[in-house]
């Protein structure tokens, strides 16, 4: 039976433990042993609309009423247990695991079959498990006959379910937490109104072992962190205000068009040159002459000048010493020069540098402004341009930033150019050229600083460019609105008492997520009065007193009591408005709540259903709901991997940091596609369709894609992608850099979507010899199934192995291919259940066959974690169960599963 290793006493279950879901005990478990044969051919196989069609109809979650419909018992069915559960255990399970053998460290006769107050739990828990997947018996002993082995999952299945609601009402749960570093950074950007990164210099957060960042397990604060967290408010305080009168902006006028006429004249210098050499009218001269024209008709590569009339081309060039070509500012603003003939051209892949000098101020927004077009000839995708910031003091120091948001798709014909606009915050590039302020200009090092325009598609056509202003810093409006957000009036006034208690009361109930009652706010203006005696000016006493207000428990922490309520809030209680406004945002937004929110929270309305249902709708709907796209996916798929892949260069040269990058976002873009769209989460397993951009599109072999932006493609002729599972980034993080890694990619996918993992490695494994020539002449699939023999290895490896042989058509890099150094690869597997895979299209059929309610119940798990900031416990088992039979009587969909996990009893209760 289970062999995994637990200790004696009960404790919150191991998330492992809780997630395996009561998969199809009928005709699905039927499917899922399956003895191995022959695959089927591609064209006699069903579409994957039919096999999950097929999977659903033996989902036990569609199939009538629930384990614990009949009500719930206030004691164990022990006399049930006795008379008919403990005579099957007896004889299918004591042989292996009872008084004369106890594999696993495991005895089932011994343990405590009352779970509403028993130790052993956990154990039940595994034998559900293995029970329910066809893990036990295994091959070699006899088989449990299906109608004994469903008597027992019926039995384990309601008692569980009764037993987990009894035990939710006497266990305790701590939300109490500090926001998780992204979750900072998202709510001071909310609060102040600036897309700053404002977390930057915070240290990192830990993970818990669910591999969530905002688990209550690890969300502790140190005196370093609150330092840190003080420190981190008084800058963005300063960032969001200024001081004084409006700076004069600086103004660089870059007119592309002169540079070009600069370089036709240095052709037509170049030409008057060779004819004063050679005054001779010669053939000789002439043929000479004509090569020398012909060579400024000729297109050269990446950016160069080209006007039209005369086809003739020049090269751009660029070099850091001196900054020869830096552009100098003005104080007013120039007049845009009339449109001309003569234009720089980005061919793909093509940059320019547009040098800036040392001026560029250190604080404010840049504003670019580029008057640009679509090249003649080119009907295909848009091209598009990406702005980044750089500068080169000396041949060793350097650096280019690419700036995020800072894409834009240049949509008109070549005969109407137009303006296409990047607003960037100085305050926010790092790193800066060091010695922009004490190095001279054309001295070395460089004190200049430059942008670079980048044609970034590799097709697309050319971009046609002739005129660029830049701005620095440039204001809308002054004082900005960050600055009004905090200082409304637009003149200070004579009580600056009063006046401050209007900014703390207004700032503390956003900041705070409530209203703050009359102490706080009066020991908040005993610090005021306090600081206005020491500081210059009154803004910087309130800013002082703000900054404390963003390095308090009311901001930094997720309550779940408010801060009057003394002892530990009643388990079960419902969230007060507030609370629940709190626990919502930072759900679906990963921030605080917006004034909407607030205000419902306000009135007392937000625990009214249908207002609570509009509010999780709207919120699903504005664009802050891409940050829990964002981090959900990133964390629940472990996306930090990718950090640390380091690919071997030399086996894959066409990897690089864009297709790195690209990686990345596929899965984030994937996931919020489905969320935005409800679609159902079995997309996970396979779709048909993805989302790339174009370096992505290019791995994958799919035409007509361009920019780096994603976009949703339909996958009609490659059949090797589709879901998560095939998704490059993926595999490659789940590779050692140099080929595929069935280990890794078969303990990715047990432990973060179908939420089982394997057992940990026992102690003094033995490692594979590679040094060996007999074990070196073994493809990869030879060499794990020689290690699973081992007698210490096989009981982890023959549940991990064939997950992982499946994505053996995958490379280290997630390319898909059919022969590994000649030979023709293979993906089939067997699970320990005896049903074969035939690759990865056999494991998705596997799974959407027989694993569906297991991985959505999954999903369900991992999206609850997220959503409450804690681990789940036995006691949460029977509200994961209810809500994952909601969401699967209401199809699957990703937003329906947010919807019913946030209208849980579970989500709006303490």
């Amino acid at each position: 039976m289970p062999t995994r290793t637990h200790t004696a006493t009960l404790a919150p279950v191991m998330p492992a433990l809780l997630a395996v879901g009561l998969c199809a005990i009928t005709s699905g478990l039927l499917a899922q042993t399956a003895q191995p044969g022959p695959a089927q051919g591609a064209t006699d196989r069903p579409g994957f609309a039919e096999v999950k069609a097929q999977g659903r109809a033996n989902s036990r979650y569609l199939g009538g009423a629930r384990p614990n419909d009949a009500g719930a018992r206030p004691e164990a069915d022990l006399a049930h247990f006795r008379a008919k559960i403990s005579p099957i255990l007896q004889g299918a399970c004591v042989g292996c695991h009872g008084p004369k053998k106890q594999k696993g460290d495991f005895r089932i006769d011994t343990l405590d079959p009352d779970l509403f107050v028993g130790e052993d739990v956990d154990w039940w828990l595994d034998v559900l498990s293995v029970l329910t997947n066809g893990e036990m018996p295994p091959e070699d002993a006899d088989p449990l006959a299906e109608d004994r082995r469903r008597e027992v999952v019926d039995w384990l299945a309601g008692e569980m379910q009764v037993a987990s609601a009894a035990r939710r009402a006497q266990v305790e749960h701590s939300t109490f937490r500090r926001m998780a570093r992204y979750e900072y950074n998202y709510a001071l950007q909310d609060l102040l109104g600036l897309p700053f990164a404002f977390a930057e210099d915070l240290p990192p957060d830990p993970v818990s072992e669910d591999g969530f960042e905002n688990s209550s397990e690890v969300l502790h604060l140190t005196v370093t962190q609150f330092r840190a967290y003080l420190e981190s408010g008084r800058e963005a305080l300063n960032a969001a205000t200024v001081i004084g009168a409006e700076p004069q902006p600086l103004y660089w006028n870059i007119d592309l068009q002169s540079r070009a006429q600069a370089a036709w004249r240095r052709q037509d210098a170049e030409v008057d040159k060779f004819r004063a050499k050679h005054p001779e009218d010669t053939a000789e001269n002439q043929a000479k002459l004509q090569k020398l024209r012909q060579r400024f008709r000729s297109r050269p590569g990446g950016a160069f000048f080209f006007n039209p009339s005369t086809g003739r081309y020049a090269r751009t060039s660029w070099h850091y010493a001196g900054a020869k070509h830096a552009w100098h500012p003005t104080s007013s603003r120039p007049e845009a020069p009339p449109i001309g003939e003569d234009r720089v051209v980005l061919s793909p892949r093509a940059s320019l540098i547009v040098e800036l000098g040392n001026q560029v101020p250190d604080r404010g927004t840049m504003r670019v402004r580029a008057r640009a077009s679509r090249g003649p000839g080119h009907t295909g995708p848009a091209p598009t341009l990406r702005l980044m910031f750089g500068w080169q003091a000396s041949n060793d120091s350097r650096a280019v930033m690419r700036l995020p948001d800072a894409e834009v798709t240049v949509t008109n014909g070549p005969d109407e150019p137009r303006f296409y606009e990047w607003n960037l915050a100085t305050s926010q590039i790092y790193p800066r050229n060091l010695v922009r302020k004490t190095a001279k200009m054309g001295a070395t090092p460089s004190p200049s600083e430059y942008l670079k325009i980048v044609h970034d598609s590799r097709t697309g056509g050319d971009v046609l460019i002739d005129f660029l202003e830049v701005t620095a810093p440039f204001h809308a409006s002054w004082p900005p609105p960050s600055h009004r957000r905090i200082f409304s009036a637009e003149e200070p006034r004579t009580d600056e008492s009063a006046y401050a208690h209007e900014i703390l009361v207004r700032f503390l109930s956003r900041a705070w997520r409530r209203t703050p009652t009359k102490p706080e706010v009066d020991r908040k203006m005993r610090l005021f009065h306090r600081l206005r005696e020491t500081c210059g000016d009154f803004q910087e006493a309130v800013l002082e007193t703000l900054a404390t207000a963003l390095a308090s428990p009311n901001f930094l922490y997720l309550i779940a009591s408010s801060p009057d309520a003394g002892g530990h809030p009643d388990a079960g209680a419902r969230l007060p408005d507030h609370e629940l406004a709190t626990r919502l945002a930072a759900f679906l937004w990963c921030s605080i709540p917006d004034d909407h929110l607030r205000t419902i929270a306000d009135r007392g309305q937000l625990t009214t259903p249908s207002v609570f249902a509009a509010e999780v709708d709207r919120m699903l709907r504005d664009p802050k709901a891409r940050r829990f796209s964002e981090q959900f996916a990133s964390q629940w798929l472990g996306l930090q991997l990718l950090d640390f892949l380091h690919v071997d260069k030399k086996r894959y040269p066409g990897f690089d940091d864009g297709l790195h990058e690209a990686m990345r976002q596929e899965p984030i873009a994937f996931f919020h596609e489905v969320l935005s769209r409800d679609l159902s989460v079995l997309d996970f397993v396979q779709a048909d369709f993805t989302m790339v951009n174009e370096r992505l599109a290019k791995h994958y072999g799919i035409d007509q894609v361009t920019g780096s932006q994603f976009r949703r493609v339909e996958l009609i002729e490659q059949r090797d992608r589709g879901g998560l599972l095939t998704q490059a980034g993926l595999l490659a993080m789940n590779s050692d850099g140099k080929d595929s890694h069935p280990l890794k990619r078969g303990v990715w996918l047990l432990e973060r979507l179908l939420n089982d993992p394997p057992p940990p490695p026992p102690a003094a494994v033995p490692e594979i010899d590679l040094t060996d020539p007999e074990v070196a002449k073994m493809t990869l699939k030879q060499r794990i199934e020689d290690h699973r023999n081992a007698a210490a290895c096989k009981s982890c490896h023959q549940k991990i192995d064939p997950w992982g042989i499946a994505f053996e058509n995958y490379d280290a890099v997630g390319q898909f291919r059919t022969k590994v150094q000649g030979e023709p690869v293979d993906a089939a597997s067997v699970l320990f259940n005896r049903q074969r895979l035939d690759g990865v299209d056999g494991l998705k059929r596997f799974l959407l066959t027989s694993r569906q309610d297991q991985f959505v119940r999954a999903m369900v798990h991992h999206l609850t974690t997220f959503a409450l900031g804690r681990p789940l416990s036995f006691g949460d088992r029977a509200a994961l169960e209810d809500i994952t039979a909601d969401v699967r009587q209401q199809g699957d969909g990703l937003a329906t599963m947010i919807r019913c996990i946030a209208q849980s009893d579970l989500f709006q209760s303490k």
